[in-house]
């Protein structure tokens, strides 16, 4: 059977009052950084949103795969793609959406650290009490024991994608795989998404049901 995580949909309005925390820390920390780095790609949206509360012009990019939906062969975290620009002698803040493991953060934050900057902090907006890594600022802690995928609203449809295909190795076709979402994952999906995510990736068809067996009839003579 193929692995279905339990699902957690967040909300925009869940991402501006973390968004809304990070800044408010951050400025209570008189930390307020001259270049805030996105880890890319979950952490663009995150670093957009601290860039506006905190004033900050300045937004670079670098890239770390790790695991999960999109997960690296190697099943650790890569760096892919390196920093942008320069930052020596700046304050930064590096920032993620998430810290699951940390790999990725962690080495994103070693990957700026060796560039110079004058101070270098991080932030995620969730924080999973199992991670290596914990970042200075983040909104929300989720306890190991109640770990989930958490669906991003600017992951949405990657996330619906992968996973309504994976469900469609088991249970082919639209409502089946919505069936299956919402069974194994918890995570209520209307039918018109997916509709629009299987013209994009195959979702198969609907099993037809079994007839039933229809009782013998009577031989002639019985």
């Amino acid at each position: 059977m193929a692995d279905l995580p339990r699902c957690r949909e967040a909300t925009w309005e869940e991402a501006e009052r973390w968004a809304d925390r990070i800044a408010d820390a951050v400025r209570s920390a008189r930390a307020v950084p001259d270049t805030i780095v996105a880890l890319t790609r979950g952490g663009w949206v995150p670093a957009r949103l601290l860039c506006d509360r905190l004033g900050v012009h300045r937004l670079l990019s670098l890239r770390a795969q790790h695991w999960g939906v999109t997960a690296t062969p190697s099943g650790k975290a890569e760096l892919t793609d390196e920093l942008s620009g320069d930052v020596a002698g700046e304050k930064v803040l590096v920032v993620d959406d998430i810290t699951d493991t940390g790999e990725s953060l962690s080495l994103a934050i070693e990957h700026v650290r060796e560039r110079g900057p004058s101070r270098l902090e991080s932030a995620a907006f969730l924080h999973i009490n199992h991670s290596r890594f914990t970042p200075t600022y983040f909104a929300e802690v989720i306890d190991r024991n109640a770990w989930v995928w958490v669906v991003f609203p600017w992951n949405y449809w990657e996330d619906l994608r992968t996973l309504a295909a994976r469900a469609a190795t088991d249970a082919p076709g639209i409502d089946a795989v919505r069936r299956a979402l919402h069974e194994r994952s918890g995570w209520n999906v209307s039918s018109a998404d997916l509709a629009r995510v299987a013209a994009l990736v195959p979702l198969g068809e609907e099993r037809p049901a079994r007839p039933k067996s229809a009782r013998a009839a009577p031989r002639h003579g019985a």
